[in-house]
């Protein structure tokens, strides 16, 4: 597999280097020599990389002919993330920003999607940069967080991390763990930015109506497995969608598909091993 590395990227965001990401954590690009009439962004979740959509990133070029740009979030992907001190909402929505500027500087239609986090940030920038003038891709999307009945233990956790109480659970544990292409877990700064965002984007999807439609058509897959986002939130977005402009891929338990192997093709596990994953590229 190419690597498809996006140096022009650091160029912009000059708190990544080469140097200083991860082997196969760095931010990624897929251009075809002629400038493609079709683009898309993709945007990796809380804790990961670009690896993880580098799969639906090889379809949509190989198979569809789009031109692929997968941003890296700020603070992720570090051989050294000092606890990921310092991320901010701002810089991930400035991180999607350039990259859908990029799409749109070749292509004529830019669609953008994201895993988890880059879900909630692909619908945002949906919702408010008018260059996203094509298709919503949301996998696994934290509109909302998973838990309890009606959703309100993932309620209270939304409003716990948006508290100073938040810093008092962060584990402090080091980062960098047995997976190559992710951090050992969601650290307590990270997930503090993405309660921020998530209460940004209720907003937005209250500006929307039947009457007054999210102008985007909308595909979401979403696991019934999945403990960390809550399916809830995506279905939310029906209502407020013009008529046929939002499919759901359901993914059924029998198919064991945790939160953040939607979009994989292989799962890497701790010890090593690869297993398969449900595939969902045909849906796209």
């Amino acid at each position: 597999m190419r690597d498809y590395e996006w140096t022009a990227y650091y160029e912009r965001f000059s708190y990544f280097t080469s140097e200083k990401i991860r082997a196969g954590c760095h931010p990624r690009i897929m251009e075809h020599p002629q400038p493609a009439q079709e683009a898309v962004v993709l945007v990796h979740g809380l804790s990961d990389s670009p690896y993880f959509m580098t799969a639906i990133g090889e379809y949509f070029f190989h198979q569809l002919g789009y031109d692929v740009y997968m941003p890296l979030l700020h603070c992720h992907g570090l051989k050294e993330p000092n606890g990921m001190k310092g991320v901010e909402l701002e810089e991930w929505k400035a991180n999607v920003s350039f990259a859908v500027t990029s799409a749109a500087s070749r292509a004529k239609r830019v669609s953008i999607g994201g895993l988890s986090t880059g879900g909630t940030l692909s619908f945002h920038a949906a919702a408010v940069n008018p260059k996203v003038n094509g298709d919503l891709h949301l996998f696994s999307a934290a509109l909302d967080l998973a838990g309890g009945p009606l959703g309100l233990i993932g309620e209270l956790k939304e409003r716990l991390l948006r508290t100073f109480l938040a810093d008092l659970l962060d584990s402090n544990e080091p980062l960098i763990g047995a997976n190559p292409y992710r951090y050992s877990h969601i650290d307590m700064d990270g997930a503090q930015e993405l309660a921020r965002l998530i209460k940004e984007t209720d907003r937005l999807t209250e500006a929307f109506s039947s009457s007054n439609p999210f102008p985007n058509r909308i595909f979401a897959a979403h696991s019934e497995c999945d403990t960390t986002a809550s399916m809830e939130g995506v279905e939310r977005l029906k209502p407020i969608s013009a008529a046929n402009h939002f499919e759901l891929f359901r993914i059924t338990k029998e198919y064991d598909v945790a939160h953040a192997s939607v979009v994989l093709q292989e799962s890497v596990a701790a010890n090593g091993k690869v297993r398969s994953e449900a595939s969902i590229h045909p849906h796209l």
